[in-house]
């Protein structure tokens, strides 16, 4: 063993070797954040080498962002609409099958990266509805361009893939294809014909959408049930004790398993399955007494989490045992006292409601004239017009086609889009003023954001600064703040459906995903951008308005990084990427800390964990994300805006008119008439 003089020497070895490793970590990190600013400078001569391209590549340039549009553009599917008691009291589907043929179907929806997260019941209960089908030598099993609702799993056989008639690819045995069409009804981009006579099971759309909502409905009905049997919670409103129902997260305990032992409680236990002894300590030494026995709908730890328990109690399992767990935070933000949160939230500032625009109301067809056309849609296409009478007053007016309306779902979401833009009077919103009709067109009357969208301005311009991205996000909060308390959920937020007004401040627009909720405080549909969907809307196991609180993540990501956390080689690699969830992503280092906290707290897996489930405006507007931000001057308009866009070129272009339409069999029309016309 050495002295004491060699150890003080080996002790200031390692000092000056750790100093050396410290200033050789500086030295690194200085040459990182060199090469980051070079990043940084190279990206702004890509950007201003983007804007001096020449015109003989100009066309190739907007049909690549045709593309990008056309791949981020928003899908979806149609949600059957079924009765919730219906659907409960329904005999599960089931097709006889042996247990080979379970085995092949369980481990090929496993396989699947996405279909691995939809839990236990509603994997079995699609292993339980598939049926059987065969496929003789030759035959063709999907074509190219048909619409699919449909997915197969390969158990006898061998099948061909091919596109444009050239072959693609061979599905073997025991192979899942066609999973696509279990989110949404979609075109196929190849045909699959059978090599030789084939055995396969299919699973409909149609069965997955309802196991999922089933499996949801179910939970949720039996939480709600236990719920009401809690005296500390059995008093609060039906739409809170839905909210309520969401924290509640399931554990298992097995036989003389502690599941509580303390005098204050950090959370509130619910007793689903099972039964549970309380055991009260005696005098040291002597074994605890049990004083009472709970079974299903009974719950302890309500006391201590009120810090009124003045016995040292524990709670031990009596055989396997389910219970329904919450957090003290969870239910502070729903009881009596801390209502203090709802008062803080109705407390806060807020946009006030747009006055205006009843003078347009009346407007019809002969009163405007049309410059130019805005941009095309799906179902059709938006024009900028102005009043005849004031020339200096611009309007967009949205065409849709009828005839690209071809199902009662399509219909009914133009609908529920227009009375929801109707509704919202919010400065941070597109405004809807009137709409009209004709024999072959449903046309809306907005007002004109002559600024672009931010997709356009990101992809220009590049990522943006901190500050910029925190005006737009907080524009798109306040929007956000003005549907959810009317109860909507927009489900499409993405640079694509912010626009700038002639000011340089962001409307929320793109309604067609929006959709007011229910009793039950839930909708159901797969629908969205892909990359942008929540989770929750992924797996079509309910969803209500945290799921805006996801699409606002990866939003402020986007426009600090330039593209979405999310993505894949096509939409199911993208879903896959979503339900990994947001702590598989690596954060560039461009993105502060402050920003990456906000993105994480958005973007967390639980609806009700996310920042904003509880008080939307309170807890992100005080995330130090928006630390110093002027929101009295962003809600008095006296803000300046970070871009303010040039529109004087859009708005010269009146003698240039783009459309050869002649709209004069356009009609104001009452809401009324909408349907009746379909």
């Amino acid at each position: 063993m050495g002295t004491l003089r060699d150890l003080q020497f080996a002790l200031q070895l390692k000092i000056e070797e750790l100093r050396q490793r410290d200033a050789l970590i500086d030295e690194l990190e200085l040459e990182l954040d060199a090469k980051d600013d070079l990043i940084r400078r190279l990206q702004g001569e890509l950007d201003r080498l983007r804007l001096t391209i020449s015109t003989s590549s100009s066309s190739m340039g907007q049909h690549h962002v045709a593309s990008l549009r056309a791949e981020r553009r928003a899908v979806q599917a149609t949600c059957t609409s079924v009765e919730s008691e219906q659907l409960l009291h329904s005999p599960p589907l089931s097709h006889s099958k042996s247990q080979e043929s379970r085995r092949v179907i369980e481990a090929a929806l496993r396989e699947s990266e996405w279909l691995m997260s939809t839990g236990q019941e509603p994997l079995q209960a699609l292993v339980d509805a598939a049926y059987p089908a065969t496929l003789p030598q030759g035959a063709p099993l999907t074509q190219e361009g048909e619409e699919v609702s449909q997915a197969f799993i390969l158990e006898e056989g061998k099948l061909e893939v091919s596109s444009s008639g050239q072959k693609v690819h061979i599905i073997e045995v025991g192979m899942l294809f066609g999973e696509l069409a279990l989110l949404y009804n979609y075109t196929c981009t190849s045909t699959v014909k059978a090599l030789m006579n084939s055995k396969l099971w299919v699973i409909e759309h149609q069965t997955f959408q309802r196991a999922m909502q089933k499996s949801s409905l179910l939970r949720l009905t039996q939480c709600l049930d236990l719920l009401h049997r809690v005296p500390l919670l059995c008093g609060l409103p039906e739409d809170t004790l839905i909210k309520v129902s969401d924290t509640l997260e399931e554990l298992h305990y097995s036989d003389g398993d502690v599941i509580h032992c303390g005098s204050v409680g950090e959370a509130l236990f619910i007793v689903s399955q099972g039964q549970v002894r309380v055991l009260e300590q005696r005098l040291a030494g002597e074994e605890s007494a049990c004083v009472s026995v709970l079974s299903r709908g009974d719950c302890f730890g309500e006391r201590e989490l009120k810090g009124e328990a003045i016995r040292l109690l524990s709670a031990v399992a009596s055989g396997d045992v389910t219970c329904l767990v919450t957090d003290r935070e969870s239910i502070q933000r729903f009881m009596g006292a801390e209502d203090n949160s709802r008062e803080c939230e109705s407390g806060e500032p807020k946009a006030k409601p747009e006055v205006g625009g009843a003078e347009l109301c009346d407007v019809s067809s002969s009163d405007v004239q049309v410059l130019c056309n805005l941009g095309e849609g799906r179902f059709g296409h938006t024009q900028l017009v102005h009043l005849k009478e004031d020339a200096s007053r611009m309007l967009a007016l949205r065409i849709i086609r009828k005839r690209a309306l071809v199902s009662p779902s399509q219909r009914e979401r133009v609908l529920a889009e227009k009375q929801i833009t109707m509704d919202a009077h919010c400065p941070f919103i597109v405004r809807l003023y009137s709409t009209f009709r004709d024999a072959k067109c449903l046309y809306m009357l907005t007002e004109a954001c002559l600024g672009g969208d931010l997709w356009t301005l990101l992809r220009d311009r590049g990522p943006f600064e901190e500050s910029v991205t925190c005006f737009y996000t907080a524009c798109v909060l306040e929007a956000l703040a003005c549907l959810h308390d009317r109860g909507v959920v927009h489900r499409d937020l993405k640079p694509e459906n912010v626009l700038l007004d002639q000011r340089g401040y962001a409307k929320l627009s793109g309604f067609a995903c929006a959709k007011k909720l229910d009793s039950l405080h839930r909708a159901w549909s797969f629908c969205g951008s892909p990359g942008h969907q929540a989770p929750e809307v992924i797996l079509q196991k309910g969803h209500s308005l945290p799921a805006d609180l996801w699409g606002l993540g990866v939003f402020v990501y986007e426009l600090l990084n330039g593209s979405p956390p999310f993505t894949g080689a096509d939409l199911l690699k993208t879903c896959a990427a979503v339900l990994k969830g947001i702590d598989a992503v690596e954060f560039p280092r461009s993105i502060s800390r402050a920003a990456a906290e906000l993105v994480k707290g958005l973007c967390r897996e639980d609806p009700s964990k996310r920042l904003g489930c509880g008080t939307l405006l309170k807890d992100v507007r005080g995330h130090k994300f928006f630390e110093g931000f002027d929101w009295e001057g962003l809600l008095m308009g006296s803000l300046t805006p970070p871009i303010v866009p040039n529109v004087h070129s859009l708005l010269d272009c009146s003698g240039a008119c783009s459309s050869s339409e002649s709209h004069t069999n356009l009609s104001p029309v009452d809401d009324s008439d909408w349907d009746k016309d379909f």
